[in-house]
């Protein structure tokens, strides 16, 4: 049984906790990590790279140091280095590289930090874009969406069995991360990727290193205000659902429906809670984000889902799949 002593200490820890986070997140969106994994350097020559000043530069890479993400060698004017974990894990050509994820994750620290405004006002935060500027940003999004997505895509996609189907509209699609796997695991298919005109060259790249350029179509719009491509008979809506409110997402349902060929279906992967909507805790946690983020977002349970669904005409609405982040896909048909 824990003491009232080790639950006070448990308590201010989690409270600490964003410390840590800042300090790493902060060299993220400087690229301290690439840069000092190209060659080690001076706290002085580091500052002047990077335009800071001398005095902050020396407390983050005192404080890295800490952490053990970076050595820093003996003497009077030390050379830092970046430690082999994280120059795997935070570096632009790390392989197992994170660094837009922790990127992205600094936007929605700066979100989260008026959450008490945020609770009373009912409205996110205005939004402060980072050191890298908007456009900046919004490729470090899309790095986030693709880093996470692309090692859980093909084994997500196995688990759902034969799928069956011969043209797949990805919407917001991103790079095309979850395209890719949908047609290796179906030779004769083709797709349209739907998404934001600033990600189309990614997904241009991608859909090119992976040898499916001739099967896949990019097109560039926007899911709210416009019509959706027509003439699939799949089509995969992969985390969108929680950055909306529920009319919104009947809104998105009923354009699907309409792009959808008869007896087409609909794959929804997201978080999907339970009844008492506190399950999973990572879901309750992203809720949190949502609040933060986005005027109506949130999170949501299949019986929302399916009720969304039916709304705009799906039949048969079904979880396909139930896991404990955004791993979750629940399918319906239109019939």
């Amino acid at each position: 049984m824990k003491t009232k002593a080790n639950t006070d200490t448990a308590i201010m820890e989690m409270v600490r906790g964003f410390q840590p986070a800042a300090v790493v997140i902060a060299a993220a969106e400087l690229d301290l990590f690439t840069i000092l994994h190209a060659r080690p350097m001076e706290a002085s020559q580091l500052a002047r790279r990077v335009k800071g000043d001398l005095r902050a530069t020396v407390i983050l890479l005192d404080a890295l140091t800490a952490l053990k993400l970076l050595t820093k060698s003996a003497g009077a004017k030390p050379l830092y280095r970046v430690t082999r974990s994280a120059a795997k894990t935070l570096t632009e050509t790390g392989s197992q590289s994170m660094l837009g994820m922790v990127r992205h994750l600094g936007n929605c620290y700066r979100s989260w930090g008026d959450l008490a405004h945020t609770v009373r006002s009912g409205a996110p935060a205005e939004r402060q874009p980072s050191v890298r500027g908007a456009a900046g940003d919004l490729t470090s999004f899309i790095q986030a969406m693709h880093e996470i997505s692309d090692p859980m895509a093909m084994p997500l996609i196995k688990s759902l069995g034969d799928l069956n189907f011969n043209h797949l509209l990805d919407l917001g699609g991103a790079s095309g991360s979850w395209t890719i796997p949908f047609l290796q695991l179906n030779p004769e298919a083709s797709a349209t990727i739907f998404d934001q005109p600033a990600v189309i060259p990614m997904a241009r790249r991608l859909m090119k290193k992976a040898g499916l350029a001739g099967r896949v179509r990019l097109v560039a719009g926007d899911f709210y205000t416009d019509s959706l491509p027509a003439g699939a008979d799949l089509a995969w809506v992969s985390a969108i659902v929680h950055q909306n409110s529920r009319a919104q997402n009947q809104a998105m349902f009923a354009k699907v429906f309409e792009a959808l060929a008869p007896g087409g279906r609909i794959l929804i992967r997201d978080i999907v809670m339970d009844r008492t909507r506190t399950q999973p805790v990572g879901g309750a946690m992203f809720a949190v984000n949502m609040l933060a983020a986005t005027p109506a977002g949130g999170t949501f349970t299949f019986s929302e889902l399916r009720e969304d669904l039916s709304a705009v005409g799906f039949k048969k609405a079904r979880l396909l799949r139930r896991g404990e982040w955004m791993d979750s896909v629940v399918c319906a048909t239109r019939t």
